[in-house]
């Protein structure tokens, strides 16, 4: 049996965790469009030739899917307006879109993607990697804002997983 070095990237085993560093990296890209106005195409083009690399979470040395990075950031670009729409209804009457911090909106708008077209990946995983992605960046209620709005999202968008789930427990 051969031993894999512990530098060595994780790329054929872990596919979970290729999808989680693809979303983390996904955000990234997304804030960095937002914040800057750089256009889509360079941002992808440049985290897919120097920031993704064989490894792109150093802590855990995995390296992400490409293809699912790619298809999060081109899918909310493509989709932008309608994806904001949908945060804008979920927020609170206090709240405005345009107040939700611009790391928050990246988090968002990539959840309400992958919840929009990722239909073979279950509502509570989507809401699951994408509060994992806020804690990478908050460590107060942000986390928790996502993860409510998520809900709140995901009830509208795939109210038949959430009716097929009571019906199951009984209620």
């Amino acid at each position: 049996m051969t031993k894999v070095s512990e530098s060595t990237p994780k790329q054929t085993s872990g596919g979970a965790a290729r999808r989680s560093a693809a979303r983390l990296a996904a955000v990234q890209a997304l804030y960095q469009i937002d914040h800057s106005g750089a256009p889509e195409g360079k941002v992808l083009d440049e985290f897919l030739a120097f920031r993704l690399g064989d490894s792109f979470d150093t802590e855990q040395d995995v390296v992400p899917n490409k293809n699912l990075f790619a298809e999060i950031v081109r899918g909310v670009g493509a989709h932008t307006g309608v994806i904001d729409e949908e945060i804008a209804n979920a927020l609170s009457k206090k709240w405005t879109f345009e107040r939700v911090e611009i790391i928050l909106r990246a988090i968002l708008r990539a959840g309400v993607y992958e919840l929009q077209s990722s239909i073979d990946t279950p509502a509570r995983v989507v809401i699951t990697e994408y509060v994992d992605v806020a804690h990478a960046f908050y460590d107060g209620p942000e986390p928790a804002l996502v993860n409510g709005m998520l809900d709140r999202i995901s009830r509208i968008l795939r109210p038949q997983e959430f009716s097929k789930n009571r019906d199951d427990a009984g209620g």
